[in-house]
């Protein structure tokens, strides 16, 4: 099976999936939102600038688990643990559930991403497109997804050039029999509740 059509049954495939997803957790995303609105003032979206394919430019979609100007306090982008001030009391069990991942099935179903690829970077961290290696460019490859490779095997454990390089091995080992096997492996940490804080500068 050609590239081509792998490529073309996974972009069916993400369209299926989160459309199929967006209806079934309506009801959660609903009840989560109005959880968010009334125990903390802002929205109850979070919306950053990340890379994604090829480099362009697209605003993700979560959750809102921190206070409003979050990025622009204490360690600014970097969250040391759950005892962290600037995350919300809902926050905490948003984030240690992965639910305020959800309403990027939006981003996929615009196709601003995947359900399984490299996660998008924010725009100048830790580097800005332009800064990124030869090699390292191949993680922009295919579009970003809200699970990916180094997600089931080193999270946030180790750092970001390492992650990088599993990016590249997921790039160019994909398949749709690779794709079927993270999600299921993230379905299961998802489970276990591993931990998320482990950020390695």
């Amino acid at each position: 099976m050609g590239l081509k059509v792998r490529l073309s049954i996974k972009r069916f495939f993400d369209i299926m999936s989160s459309t199929f997803g967006l209806v079934v957790i309506s009801p959660l995303l609903l009840i989560i939102s109005i959880f968010i609105k009334i125990t903390s003032s802002g929205p109850v979206f979070f919306r950053q600038e990340r890379l994604g394919k090829a480099g362009k430019v697209f605003k993700i979609i979560k959750f809102r688990t921190m206070v409003v100007g979050a990025q622009n306090m204490g360690d600014g982008l970097k969250v040391k643990g759950e005892s962290d001030s600037r995350i919300t009391g809902i926050g905490k069990f948003l984030r240690k559930t992965s639910l305020d991942e959800l309403p990027q099935l939006f981003n996929v179903l615009k196709g601003d991403m995947s359900l399984v690829g490299p996660r998008p970077p924010v725009t100048d961290h830790p580097y800005t497109y332009e800064n990124y290696g030869k090699v390292q460019k191949k993680r922009f490859l295919m579009r970003p997804g809200i699970t990916g490779l180094a997600q089931v095997t080193v999270r946030n454990s180790v750092p970001w050039d390492e992650r990088i390089e599993y990016d590249i091995e997921y790039i160019e080992n994909f398949s749709i029999r690779s794709d079927l096997k993270i999600i299921i492996l993230t379905g299961i940490k998802v489970f276990k509740k591993e931990s998320i804080y482990r950020e390695v500068k």
